[in-house]
């Protein structure tokens, strides 16, 4: 492939992406406004997820990372309602088919990069509305 073909197909995924953020802000809120799904999960706790998801370029160290999680506390829920089982899903479900379209629109073969990618910022965006419905939400 020449220089200017993965150039022009990097901005294609680069694009997809970015269209995609509405779609993967709203997914992790849904499942972050289902407070049942967990316990008292903390902002660091969820950080360290985010932190694992930066350091490897495996969807699956992620999920695994969230099973260990759920085996030591029950800050992430238990069982197949809990945050934890939500978020793999997503990953597993819906990031993945989006990761899918994504490469296909820019004739990318590598869906994998696509998919880590997509799944850093879904998680990022959920560290971001955490720390909202921790400190910033209140009742009425």
């Amino acid at each position: 492939m020449s220089n200017f073909s993965e150039q022009h197909q990097q901005l294609k995924i680069q694009k997809g992406i970015r269209q995609a953020e509405d779609f993967l802000v709203t997914w992790i809120q849904d499942a972050l406004d289902d407070k049942k799904s967990y316990g008292e999960l903390e902002e660091s706790q969820f950080r360290n997820l985010l932190r694992v998801s930066d350091t490897t370029e495996s969807t699956e160290v992620i999920k695994n990372f969230l099973r260990y999680q759920v085996g030591r506390d029950k800050k992430w829920g238990r069982g197949k309602d809990s945050l934890a089982t939500k978020i793999i899903q997503d990953i597993d479900t819906k990031i993945k088919e989006c990761a899918n379209k994504i490469a296909k629109e820019a004739k990318a073969e590598d869906v994998n990069t696509i998919l880590l990618e997509l799944t850093r910022r879904y998680l990022g965006y959920g560290a971001r509305y955490l720390k909202y419905k921790r400190d910033g939400e209140f009742t009425l």
